[in-house]
């Protein structure tokens, strides 16, 4: 046995031998130990390097395992007190996951994951709990265990388990790939029927989705059943060996791409599309005299001589409908100009105004795609429908924020000078977060902005 192996079974060996003595561990412990952490040794030998390795990586597995119990009775316990305030049953723990999100700063999409993932682990996979409390399986082959295993009952699931997970070398040496297929052929023995059903029904989870890729490119995504998957792809992949035949010099892959383009908005690849297209830079970068970077709404940034073309191309293109809008920020931080409305709900031009100035889902460690303008401070407590008062949030964020004791408000007063709002959870732990420069300024509030955008910020703040 290596000398890994003798120092993790003597570490677990100790750990049981003295649990029933030691006290739970509190944050303050904890954060020692983190902070411990900094100060790995620098002058050691190799061996002792890859025995720390070892020994590190069995310590993400164990932590891993101590937060799913933390996430599980969090859960339990929100539950709890909703049931005691009246809250109806399906309405109970709302919110929860939105705090783990923020606690792991992660996604809430992730969080709900790993919300769901705490509850099987703990409460239905016993085996798989304790090999991740002994260090010896991370949290991501739980959660690969997880999912192949959703569409089965508790006993099935149970049983899978102990069938992959009572015995350590069971698994020990696999890779990735042939730890899920073991999974599903246990699975599939156990409950054929289920693994049908859960195919029949992913049928409804169909969908197209566009993510940011490197170099200004996007990466759009189709979930489809799998015959309509394959006869996408064996159209495409026809048509480009048919073009390459012919004497295309273009690459088999980039055929498809621009065949995938014209098919689907029926202009070439190369023309812009009948649809908006939002480019948000600065003057200074318009013209040239800059190259502060410029910012695609729904994508991110992208380099100024880039976003010029893109420009440049569209009002060149008589068959395009090229528009310019202006929105004037304050030349020292670069907030946008305030704009606000009477009306209970953000008119049109309010929502644009907040879909420029957050970019993204304004909650932090979130960023996904802007789907609703919510009041930071409610109506119902008065607040302004304003762009002060506004912050652009994703669906399941802004459901979250409207769940019992959470608490929202804008800082007018923030030291970066531009919009912030802090968060107040249900626990009491505060949360920050400030919208994004838009480009041409810098992200730390020094003094910048063209003579022209100085002036025209002057006349809109005092007209």
């Amino acid at each position: 046995m290596s000398v890994v192996g003798r120092s993790v079974d003597h570490m677990f060996e100790a750990s049981v031998s003295t649990s029933a003595t030691m006290s739970p561990l509190s944050a303050a412990e904890i954060a020692c130990f983190v902070e411990r952490l900094q100060h790995v040794g620098r002058d050691l030998a190799d061996a002792e390097r890859v025995d720390q390795l070892s020994l590190l990586e069995s310590l993400t597995g164990a932590a891993a395992a101590a937060q799913a119990v933390l996430t599980v009775d969090l859960h339990e316990s929100v539950r709890e007190r909703d049931a005691d305030l009246g809250i109806p049953a399906q309405r109970q723990g709302a919110g929860v996951a939105a705090q783990i999100g923020l606690a792991r700063r992660v996604s809430p999409h992730r969080a709900g994951t790993l919300l769901g993932l705490a509850h099987a682990v703990v409460e239905e996979m016993p085996h798989t709990f304790a090999r991740m409390r002994e260090g010896l399986l991370s949290e991501w082959r739980a959660t690969l265990l997880v999912r192949e295993t959703a569409c089965l009952s508790r006993d099935d699931r149970l049983a899978v388990d102990a069938e992959l997970m009572c015995d350590p070398a069971t698994t020990y040496g696999w890779g990735d790939k042939r730890f899920v297929a073991e999974a599903k052929k246990i699975a599939y023995r156990i409950d054929p029927m289920a693994a049908t059903r859960r195919a029949r029904k992913a049928e409804a989870d169909r969908r197209v989705t566009c993510r940011p890729a490197p170099d200004t490119m996007a990466s759009v995504n189709a979930l489809l059943p799998v015959t309509g998957g394959v006869a996408v792809h064996a159209a495409l992949d026809q048509e480009a060996k048919r073009l390459k035949a012919a004497g295309d010099e273009r690459t088999r892959g980039q055929i498809m791409a621009d065949l995938l383009v014209e098919r689907v908005t029926g202009r070439t690849a190369a023309a812009p599309a009948d649809v908006e297209v939002q480019v948000v830079l600065s003057d200074t970068t318009l013209l040239g005299v800059e190259h502060e970077a410029a910012h695609v709404t729904g994508f991110g940034p992208v380099p100024a001589p880039w976003a010029r073309e893109l420009v440049g191309d569209v009002l060149d293109d008589e068959d395009a409908a090229a528009s310019l809008r202006r929105f004037w920020a304050t030349p020292d931080c670069g907030s946008l100009v305030a704009m606000e409305s009477t009306a209970a709900t953000f008119p049109r031009a309010i929502r644009r105004f907040l879909d420029t100035r957050d970019q993204f889902c304004r909650t932090p460690w979130c960023g996904a795609p802007l789907r609703h303008a919510d009041h930071v401070r409610s109506r119902s407590a008065h607040g302004p429908t304003s762009a002060g008062n506004g912050q652009g949030l994703c669906e399941a964020c802004n459901y979250a924020k409207s769940s019992p004791r959470w608490r929202a408000e804008a800082v007018p007063d923030d030291p970066v000078g531009r919009h912030t709002v802090v968060t107040t959870t249900p626990t009491g732990h505060r949360y920050r977060s400030t919208a994004p420069p838009v480009p041409g300024h810098p992200s730390r509030g020094q003094p910048r902005g063209s003579t022209v955008e100085r002036y025209f910020v002057d006349w809109v703040l005092t007209s």
